[in-house]
């Protein structure tokens, strides 16, 4: 037998590991949302939770985070980003347990959710009507709120949270929804133009109610671009 193949006894337990999945939405009337099941197994039972679940021995850490989102919600194929880690002993009831929190953002409108596993609902929530978190879910969502609001001044966001044909006061609605605050329309336009990842189209709005505005999509590859090198948006 080789080396690499003989089993290994460690002298000290090692705790569990899983993964947690915060995914943030915007619905047709701008406001932020957060996907959570409701749990169907104890501990927790019956309470909302982020999707989630254990790391199977096989598995990368974006792999499980990956599949246990889409067992419990019926969505695939997201960007993940890998956020930090949360290793209290006492935060999991069924012993020491270490999880790694994964974020992303769609779309509402593009994925049709289901629940399925040992969920027994899956729903977008409203981020200022979030409902009790089991385990340290609450903590796991506000640290990824703060870090989206970090995120949005030195790197683009947007592409998968809108329409793929939008407005400029749509794209300003986003980032006061994200931040959390108003901006001046004439400012945020100047500042946000001057990133140049935009390109404006020979198209207006349809079906409104006020005068139409012209609508906008975001150039691929600059946007690309700009979430590598990033930039300093000062709002």
């Amino acid at each position: 037998m080789s080396t690499a193949s003989m089993a290994y006894t460690y002298d000290y337990p090692r705790p569990a590991i899983t993964v947690d999945c915060v995914v943030f939405g915007i619905d047709q009337t701008q406001c932020l949302q957060v996907l959570l099941i409701q749990r169907q197994l104890p501990p927790f039972i019956d309470q909302w939770a982020l999707p989630g679940g254990f790391v199977r021995l096989d598995e990368a850490l974006e792999q499980a985070a990956r599949r246990e989102l889409h067992e419990e919600t019926g969505i695939k194929g997201l960007f993940l980003e890998q956020l930090q880690a949360y290793g209290r002993p006492e935060r999991d009831p069924r012993g020491h347990t270490v999880t790694i929190s994964f974020c992303a953002l769609v779309n509402l409108w593009d994925y049709q959710i289901k629940a399925a596993t040992d969920a027994k609902q899956a729903r977008w929530w409203p981020m200022e009507q979030l409902p009790s978190l089991a385990f340290d879910h609450k903590m796991i969502v506000d640290d990824a709120i703060s870090t989206l609001r970090t995120t949005i001044r030195h790197r683009p966001i947007g592409f998968e949270l809108l329409p793929q044909k939008f407005t400029l006061t749509q794209l300003q609605r986003l980032y006061e929804i994200v931040l959390d605050r108003p901006f001046d329309k004439r400012n945020f336009r100047k500042k946000l133009l001057k990133l140049d990842i935009l390109i404006a189209l020979d198209e207006k709005e349809t079906n409104v109610g006020h005068r139409a505005a012209q609508l906008y999509q975001f150039d691929q590859a600059k946007y690309t671009a700009r979430r590598k090198t990033g930039f300093n948006f000062d709002l």
